[in-house]
């Protein structure tokens, strides 16, 4: 069994040295065979010259990979997991927040048969402007997403390949990769696991991690009606047209009993739900050739014999 621990980076040139040196004391006393991907997302510090140095050093187990400029997290992870060689493999931040001691339990819990582990970071040692907006997207994610863990956002996963490789990485997705998997269905579960508070330099991330809920919203509504866009857009459609008739229809009758009709804002109002409605009908048909002209329908094979 090999292992594969894909570390995305930005600016973390103190942390790195240290980090590997823990990894490596982890990876020896298991006795694994191992490697590890450092994916150096556009650092402007000397980020990358520490890797070069530490590839060197570790021959045979490191390998560097560099962005021409800053892509971001979910860019790293991408390339990392589809550079990865191993039976299973490991995420984790190069901050040393992430304490690489909870890797053989991680390990043990793939072994037992689920696909993807996540960490939880029970206790933090982070700022409330990290924390906080993290309870309430967790919060948020669990409950939309049907997937009952505590910490989405945790860098600290581990996946056995097959997992990984099936996940579609880009935009801010790296926050919902357990939700992507379970989605795929594959068994996922949660465990606690130590976290430290930051070394070196200051977090990348505060408050702006909330604009990842547009990401979670565009997930489930393509989740649901990315194959049939007419089921949200003819629902709107028929609603409006509903509504919008219904109002026509009374001042119709009011019109057939009184022979005298005002023009009243509301009955703007309805005209304009009935064009709204034929509007989003349009866009669902629209939806509906497009997606049949680039059907690609994706099936993962668990088995084959």
């Amino acid at each position: 069994m090999k292992i594969s621990i894909v570390i995305p980076l930005f600016n973390e040139e103190e942390s790195l040295p240290h980090l590997i040196k823990a990894i490596s004391e982890v990876m020896v006393k298991e006795a694994v065979t191992y490697e590890v991907i450092f994916v150096d997302d556009g650092s402007t510090d000397g980020s990358f010259q520490v890797c070069t140095q530490l590839y060197k050093e570790y021959s045979g187990i490191i390998r560097v990979y560099r962005f021409n400029r800053n892509y971001g997290k979910s860019a790293a992870l991408s390339v990392g997991i589809s550079k990865a060689d191993g039976d299973i493999i490991i995420t984790m931040d190069a901050d040393l927040q992430d304490d690489p001691i909870a890797i053989p339990e991680m390990i043990k819990l793939l072994n037992q048969g689920w696909d993807v582990v996540s960490g939880w970071k029970k206790k933090r040692y982070d700022p409330i402007s990290k924390t906080l907006p993290s309870k309430f997207f967790n919060l948020l994610t669990s409950k939309v997403s049907g997937l009952e863990i505590h910490d989405f956002n945790c860098g600290f996963k581990a996946y056995k390949s097959e997992a990984a490789k099936s996940l579609e990485i880009y935009g801010q997705r790296h926050r919902y990769l357990p939700v992507l998997a379970h989605w795929n269905g594959y068994k996922v579960t949660e465990i606690t696991v130590p976290h430290h508070a930051r070394k070196f330099g200051k977090t990348k991330f505060g408050i702006g991690r909330a604009n990842g809920l547009f990401d979670l919203f565009t997930l489930l509504f393509l989740r649901k009606y990315l194959k049939n866009p007419m089921h949200f857009f003819g629902q709107l459609g028929i609603f409006f047209i509903s509504t919008g008739t219904c109002i026509l229809g009374y001042f119709g009758i009011e019109w057939c009993v009184t022979q005298t009709m005002r023009m009243r804002p509301l009955v703007f109002l309805s005209v304009g739900a009935i064009i709204m409605g034929i509007q989003f009908l349009s866009i669902g048909l629209i939806g509906e050739m497009i997606t049949n002209l680039l059907r690609k329908e994706t099936y993962i094979i668990r088995e084959n014999l």
